[in-house]
């Protein structure tokens, strides 16, 4: 049985060729051999939503994914939303001026849960916003500012 597999992947728009026990996930690589520490493990059950990622199009959990799953595709972590030196994304901006974070543990899922939202659809309403957040878990803030956050990021947010 095979053990180690080399996989090659882009990430936040840096491709990457890494050889990888075929059992570690996918928030382990980034986090550990990438040295990407945005994203989060929180429950290690796909649960919480605080390890989300965007794959390819799609918002994955990847505490319940493996690295060699996402061997050829691209990957987008919170670290890629903005550069160090740029300004925020909008959505990080709305999330800080609309009281949506305060410990911070779960925002990076809870921004690319919402990125992929507003990136298929333009003016949701809070019925589509909540329903795309609903992976997401938060224990301190409660949800008013966070929804309010991802309607503030839509009204601002330049697609183009």
């Amino acid at each position: 049985m095979e053990r180690r597999r080399t996989i090659r992947l882009t990430v936040n728009g840096t491709r990457y060729e890494r050889e990888v026990e075929v059992r570690k996930t996918l928030a382990d690589f980034l986090r550990y051999d990438l040295g990407l520490k945005g994203t989060h493990v929180g429950c290690e059950h796909g649960v919480c939503g605080a390890c989300t990622v965007m794959l390819g199009d799609a918002s994955v959990r990847s505490c319940i994914l493996y690295a060699v799953q996402a061997d050829g595709q691209e990957v987008l972590t919170v670290e890629g939303l903005s550069s160090p030196e740029g300004p925020l994304h909008p959505l990080q901006q709305a999330f800080h001026e609309h009281h949506g974070l305060q410990c911070g543990f779960c925002t990076p899922g809870f921004l690319m849960s919402a990125l992929e939202l507003l990136a298929e659809k333009q003016n949701p309403g809070e019925e589509e916003i909540r329903e795309a957040l609903s992976g997401n878990l938060c224990r301190c803030t409660g949800y008013e500012g966070i929804v309010e956050a991802v309607r503030a990021a839509d009204r601002v947010w330049n697609r183009s």
